[in-house]
């Protein structure tokens, strides 16, 4: 089996970053000689620890040369991109500029002909075909509104029968409400009819016998 990925990190032992400083130094150092004989390129290499020493290494005699070369071309290629860019940018701009321009003059052109404006210079076809725009226009709208319409009308309907609902609700409620005082107040009256017979049966039982007052009763209730 492979070795598995290995995770690059920051050496935390000293002493073992050095080592692997100076190894990995020499290893890179050999490869970039060796490109430079291989494929007889050019290589500068320069290096830095991390104590501040540098490192280099020249396939030419002079790393200034190198540098020097290298300063040439990334110049002349920032500026040719620079000018480049600039180039295609002020392009895309302008013709952006024209269309943007085109398709306003056009919106407000249509605008001026839905409206009625500016139709001298239409021919019978476009003429034809702007009275059909206009026709499938004032369709949707039409539709639309009545659509709008039939939904007001609905809402309307069911707050109408939401009302209703609530109308014999609280009718429903007044009734029982109503029959509950009358049959409160028909009890209030048996009661109070109750009482006066009672009052009355007691004065009735409490007052003294005498002739004149029984045959008053007697006669009353009927009896010889």
């Amino acid at each position: 089996m492979g070795r598995g990925r290995v995770e690059l990190r920051r050496i935390e032992n000293k002493i073992n970053r050095e080592v692997s400083f100076s190894k990995r130094k020499g290893g890179l150092v050999k490869k970039a000689h060796e490109i430079s004989v291989l494929c007889d390129a050019e290589v500068g290499l320069i290096l830095f620890s991390h104590k501040g020493k540098l490192f280099e290494y020249s396939s030419h005699s002079s790393m200034e040369k190198i540098l020097e070369r290298y300063e040439r071309y990334s110049f002349v290629g920032k500026q040719q991109t620079a000018a480049s860019v600039s180039k295609f940018s002020q392009e895309d701009l302008t013709l952006e500029y024209y269309r943007l321009k085109s398709k306003i003059e056009l919106l407000q052109r249509n605008n001026s002909h839905y409206m009625g404006e500016d139709l001298d210079s239409l021919s019978v076809k476009e003429l034809h075909n702007l009275e059909e725009q206009m026709d499938t226009a004032l369709k949707h709208v039409r539709s639309r509104k009545n659509q709008l319409i039939c939904d007001s009308i609905s809402i309307l309907q069911r707050k109408e029968r939401t009302i209703q609902e609530q109308n014999s609700l609280l009718a429903k409620e007044i009734k029982e409400k109503e029959k509950s005082v009358a049959m409160a107040e028909e009890a209030e009256w048996e009661e109070q009819q109750h009482h006066c017979y009672n009052a009355l049966s007691f004065l009735y039982q409490s007052a003294p016998h005498q002739p004149s007052l029984n045959i008053g009763l007697a006669s009353f209730d009927g009896r010889q």
